[in-house]
């Protein structure tokens, strides 16, 4: 009954302590909480303490396991006879139980010897009882001593078999704290570096076209650019996010060709899905940069609508996922030889979050800081532009479209590009 008891409290220990160890924990990193919010962590540090918790953890479950496996193979050791706890407690078990019987037939013969003297005739034979049940009860109390001295060998036996079975409980459930504090303080980690990759909209950091026409004629080429301005508090890496397209089928673009250029020259602009293109590390507030842009139409181009995408994508320290608004651009494209009349530019309109596209991976050409960037001139509204006549272009004002679909068009999913930003968050700052 006493191992049962002893093991009963084992296990109640083994599974209550975890708990109480764990409000200990919460209880204890409260205040520290607080203190933390003075200073707050790069997204490199939220990185490398949730890498490092996750690395935590994984060992933790490892030495779990083999905690698991040592605390089986210990408990059967110690329930093998040959074991020497258990081996000294069956020996002394042994002995307490011998020394019982010897008791029991030592109290026996007290009360044999003492139901003798009653019964004597004589006083010869009175005395010859006497004397017998004196023997009788030294015997018993000799019995008694070697009894009450067995008990207490068994107890002692049994104590240190008990404790060892209890100190291999202790150390299996220091296993299992440790994994169970090494599994919160991973997702611990892992909030505090997805709260840090949600993405965030900063208005000050915009994209915008200048000398983009709103009509361009069929065989035609077209100069214009578009402007980066950081009008932010922050310092960030901008990728600027850019796609033109014609309202039509895939086969279809190739009647128009948009390019871009940078120090190293002209870049073709994919026509089927967004590109960042000519980014800018460490953009600091109040700067701009202007990316020099190429829109060629072929002369059989169809008279066909188009439109442009320009938002800027951007990183810092804390925020791998910093969004400036997006702005739609929409032109028409006339049959060759037509003529529009007064030219005018094509005038911006908002994109909501979830009708944005999705850009794809940066090529190499596209992944190197446009050299030819202005980074350093005084911060101005992007819609300034540079302005300038694109009489010779042969264009004229339109009305605006801000639908991302035109009748029957192919045209793109609606993919929105916050969750690709959070691609890019996950992917860590530039």
């Amino acid at each position: 009954m006493n191992l049962r008891r002893t093991l009963a409290t084992a296990a109640v220990a083994a599974v209550t302590a975890p708990a109480v160890l764990l409000s200990a924990g919460a209880a204890s990193a409260a205040p520290k909480a607080a203190a933390q919010t003075q200073q707050k962590p790069t997204y490199a540090e939220l990185k490398k303490a949730a890498d490092d918790a996750k690395k935590v953890y994984e060992d933790a479950v490892a030495a779990e396991q083999a905690g698991r496996e040592k605390i089986d193979a210990t408990m059967a050791a110690l329930d093998e006879d040959s074991h020497p706890l258990k081996a000294a407690f069956l020996a002394a078990d042994k002995a307490a139980k011998a020394a019982a019987a010897d008791k029991t037939a030592a109290d026996q013969a007290v009360t044999d010897a003492r139901a003798a003297l009653d019964g004597a005739a004589d006083e010869a034979a009175k005395a010859k009882a006497q004397e017998a049940l004196d023997a009788a009860e030294a015997r018993a109390r000799t019995a008694a001593e070697a009894k009450t001295n067995a008990d207490a060998e068994r107890r002692t036996a049994q104590d240190a078999w008990d404790d060892a079975r209890v100190a291999a409980l202790r150390e299996w459930n220091k296993v299992r704290n440790a994994t169970a504090d090494a599994r919160k303080a991973k997702d611990a980690a892992d909030r505090a570096l997805a709260a840090a990759a949600d993405c965030v909209r900063v208005p000050g950091l915009t994209v915008l076209a200048n000398r983009l026409p709103a009509k361009a004629v069929a065989g035609t080429t077209v100069d214009f650019s578009f402007t980066v301005a950081n009008a932010t508090d922050r310092t960030l890496d901008v990728d600027p996010l850019v796609f033109f397209r014609l309202n039509s089928t895939d086969q279809e673009q190739h009647f128009m060709k948009v390019r871009w250029a940078d120090a190293s020259g002209w870049h073709d602009l994919d026509p089927n899905s967004p590109s960042h293109l000519a980014g800018v590390k460490n953009m600091k507030p109040g700067a701009r940069t202007d990316v020099k842009m190429r829109m060629t139409l072929e002369a059989d181009a169809p008279a066909i609508d188009g439109f442009a995408l320009l938002a800027g994508d951007a990183s810092d320290a804390y925020n791998p996922c910093v969004l400036g608004p997006m702005k739609r651009y929409d032109f028409a494209v006339l049959p060759a030889g037509s003529k529009p009349g007064t030219a005018g530019e094509a005038k911006p309109g908002t994109v909501d979050d979830k009708d944005r596209p999705k850009p794809k991976p940066k090529t190499a050409a596209q992944a190197a800081p446009a050299t030819s960037a202005d980074t350093t001139s005084a911060a101005q509204p992007a819609s300034a532009g540079t302005g300038g006549s694109l009489a010779t272009t042969g264009v004229s004002p339109a009305a605006s479209r801000f639908a991302l679909a035109g009748g029957g068009a192919v045209l793109l999913g609606t993919g929105a590009v916050l969750a690709v930003r959070r691609q890019r968050g996950a992917r860590g700052t530039h």
